[in-house]
């Protein structure tokens, strides 16, 4: 990483990295938080003055400060996992692996550090290597995408592009009567409770010309397009798989 050879180099490259997983720990069982921070801030070698300007800014969003002075055995999930995330970030790494990070979290909990890995993406231009079952965090935080299948590697690009290959996007139509429309980029029409579904790839024809053709032949009362989500592209290749 980062031009290093990991075997030959190990203290440098581990310098650079941040970790949080699951099922082990940075933090010091029978220690107050603020204890842990501050070991690790002596094992990375950073300043006093860096040290506090980073967890101010820490606690700022994760909300840290209620519970610094609580031996790590007595956090709740929560709790443990945003001094986690902090004590992986502490050192300011070019890179983090987070593994599950939210998972058995609350849906404020999982906000807050959904959050706080935006602002370290954004402000400190870390990258964040995420591997997660959720979602919502898959939503909320990648742009780029990579799934494994049994350990190989059959998908890497950006999530938008991985939602477009597996998905359609849909027009629903409220209107009187019957309703039939052929044109390039048209997949089908299904007749709903909601009205009229109309599957199109947008490749081959836009949602605006779609809608275009439809109102000069129909008296349509409304519509809406519903754009594919990530969930239903999971849900897909788990049950199909992703072929070439």
């Amino acid at each position: 990483m980062n031009g290093r050879n990991p075997s030959g180099e190990r203290k440098a490259n581990a310098m650079d990295i941040g970790v949080v997983f699951g099922q082990k720990t940075q933090l010091w069982w029978d220690l107050p938080v603020k204890d842990s921070f501050r070991l690790l801030r002596k094992i990375y070698e950073v300043s006093e003055d860096e040290f506090d300007r980073r967890m101010e800014e820490f606690n700022e969003v994760l909300q840290l400060e209620e519970f610094l002075d609580t031996p790590v055995r007595k956090l709740s999930l929560g709790q443990k996992m945003r001094c986690e995330l902090a004590a992986a970030f502490l050192h300011e790494p070019p890179i983090v692996y987070l593994d599950e990070p939210t998972i058995g979290l609350d849906v404020a909990v999982k906000e807050r550090i959904r959050d706080f890995v935006k602002k370290m993406n954004r402000e400190r231009d870390t990258t964040v290597m995420l591997t997660t079952h959720d979602i919502g965090d898959i939503e909320d935080l990648c742009e780029r995408v990579v799934v494994l299948d049994e350990g190989r590697k059959i998908y890497d690009g950006q999530l938008d592009a991985l939602v477009d290959r597996f998905t359609s996007r849909r027009l629903v139509l409220e209107l009187e009567g019957g309703f039939d429309l052929e044109m390039d980029g048209v997949l089908e029409i299904e007749d709903t409770e909601e009205g009229y579904e109309v599957v199109f790839d947008r490749e081959e024809v836009s949602a605006a010309d779609l809608m275009r053709e439809v109102l000069e032949r129909y008296d349509v009362s409304d519509f809406q397009i519903r754009e594919p989500d990530i969930e239903s592209v999971v849900k897909k290749i788990y049950n199909e798989g992703l072929h070439e």
